[in-house]
Order: C-alpha cells, then sequence, then structure tokens
C-alpha cells in the first residue's frame, strides 16, 4: 500500500463506520436472531481492511463449507473479542458467498454497542438451543469448544487448545445431520498477548476474565487496538456424520471419540500452518 493510497483508504473505512453506526441507531428489519444483512454488508469495507490490511489473513480449504445446507464449522478459539469469528465469516463469505452464524460467550451480549454489532453481524448467545435450531434452520454454524478456556489462556500456552469440555457440539451435529468441519485459526493469538489477568477489571464488565497486555491498560484505550499479526486460516475435509443417525448423540463413547478427532484434527492444522506462516509479524 503506497502512502498515496491512504486517504482514500481511510475515506472507505470513515464511511464504513458512518454506514455501520447509522444501521446500529435505526429499526432495521431482523431476523428472529437479530441478523442484520444491511448491518453486515455495512461492515463489509471495515473487515476488508482487517483481512486484507491489518492481518494480511490468507484462508485455504474454504471450498470445505457448504455453499448451502447445514454444516457445524468448529474452530479454536483466542482473541478476547470475537475475532477470529469475524474472519472466520469474512473468509467464508468471499469463498462460498454464504453469511454464517456463530456463537457468543453471553457475557458478549452485555456489552454496550458490541453485543448489538455482534448480534446483527450473525452472533447468537451460545447454547444448544440456539445451535440446534440454527442447524436445523440450515445455517451454517460456527462454534469453539474451548469456550472461555480459549479466549483466557495465557500466551506462553498459545496455539495449544484446551479441551473441547463434554463434545456437545458433537451431539448437535449429530442430532442435525450436519457435516463437522473443522477450522484451525492462526494469528488470533498474538492480537491481544495475555501476560496476566485484571479481575477487578473483568468483575467491573462481568466478564470471565480481562488480559493485562503489552499495551492494555498501559496505553489506555489505545491499548484496545489488536495488534497486526498475519493471520491463516484453514478449514479441513468435513467429517460427515450423516450415517450415523440422530439416536448416535445420546452413544457416550461415540461423541468422545468423534470430539477428540476433531480437536487433534483443529490441532494438527494449527502446528502445520503456524510452520507455514513463519513469522507472527
Amino acid at each position: 500500500m503506497t502512502p498515496f493510497g491512504l486517504p482514500a483508504v481511510a475515506r472507505d473505512l470513515r464511511a464504513a463506520v458512518d454506514a455501520a453506526a447509522h444501521r446500529l441507531r435505526g429499526d432495521w428489519e431482523e431476523d428472529e436472531w437479530g441478523y442484520d444483512a444491511g448491518f453486515a454488508d455495512a461492515v463489509d469495507p471495515l473487515l476488508s481492511f482487517l483481512y486484507d490490511r491489518w492481518w494480511r489473513v490468507t484462508a485455504t480449504g474454504v471450498e470445505h463449507v457448504p455453499r448451502a445446507g447445514r454444516a457445524l464449522v468448529v474452530a479454536n478459539h483466542a482473541g478476547v473479542l470475537p475475532w477470529d469469528a469475524s474472519m472466520m465469516a469474512t473468509a467464508i463469505h468471499r469463498g462460498v458467498g454464504r453469511r454464517p452464524r456463530f456463537l457468543v460467550l453471553n457475557w458478549a451480549f452485555e456489552l454496550p454497542w458490541i453485543s448489538v454489532a455482534v448480534r446483527r453481524f450473525g452472533g447468537v448467545p451460545a447454547s444448544p438451543f440456539n445451535a440446534l435450531r440454527l442447524l436445523e434452520q440450515d445455517h451454517a454454524v460456527m462454534v469453539f469448544p474451548e469456550g472461555a478456556k480459549g479466549v483466557g489462556k495465557p500466551f506462553s500456552r498459545r496455539y495449544r487448545l484446551e479441551r473441547f469440555g463434554r463434545g456437545g457440539f458433537v451431539e448437535l451435529a449429530l442430532r442435525a445431520g450436519a457435516p463437522i468441519v473443522p477450522c484451525a485459526v492462526v494469528g488470533s493469538e498474538e492480537i491481544y498477548p495475555k501476560l496476566a489477568e485484571l479481575p477487578g477489571v473483568a468483575r467491573l464488565f462481568g466478564a470471565p476474565y480481562m488480559p493485562l497486555t503489552p499495551t492494555f491498560p498501559l496505553l489506555g484505550p489505545l491499548g484496545l487496538v489488536p495488534l497486526p499479526s498475519r493471520w491463516r486460516i484453514e478449514f479441513a475435509e468435513p467429517i460427515e456424520l450423516s450415517g450415523y443417525g440422530p439416536e448416535a448423540a445420546d452413544d457416550r463413547a461415540l461423541v468422545l471419540e468423534l470430539s477428540e478427532l476433531v480437536r487433534g484434527r483443529i490441532q494438527q492444522k494449527v502446528y502445520e500452518n503456524l510452520v507455514t506462516r513463519e513469522g507472527a509479524f
């Protein structure tokens, strides 16, 4: 990007922010989940700036996400705020032309403005009921089984996946007859490197944790700007579950086996993409 391109980029970003703010203030048509297609279109230039210029995302295997019909995209999780979900959604929209929905921890919906923006872009409070309904409506749904443990792990444990709980996402996929698309995200661990925690600030915002990073709270609000790490996102080949039938969701041994299979595949892809990426910045 040459210096001569900076004014045009700044104008585009300002226009995108103004358009998004306009959609947030207005009473626009939303679906039953609060998704606003106009808002998603309005923030595309901002997300494209982050995708192409700030984080320089390289996405591979996007064709493994079905162009239509239900699918469960399962990924590792990091970055405090759901930036990883927004970059995955951008890659999917560019690659297969659909807007996925994604499950978000409930505390994020208690934050002013952010909660509205997340909902209108496709975020839905994380619950098995919501996930199953979305799949039954033939959405592509992104889930992050590490949950708060993933976004809250220290920088020293970056890119080592936490446990995937009891395999609830596998039960959902089995009941809905949806394929599981494993997804590895590399780059999100560096945007807010967690050195320690600020429990008092976390309680103030009702968040599961609040990180102490090299820039926050030292630089004040400027410290909330995510660092410009280089990202790689890989969507792996789908794991088809339709042959098992919905009753297989009650087979605990099968559910745990499939959960570990998905976790292992994502971990492998994370390591492979770390090597391919070469440098974090």
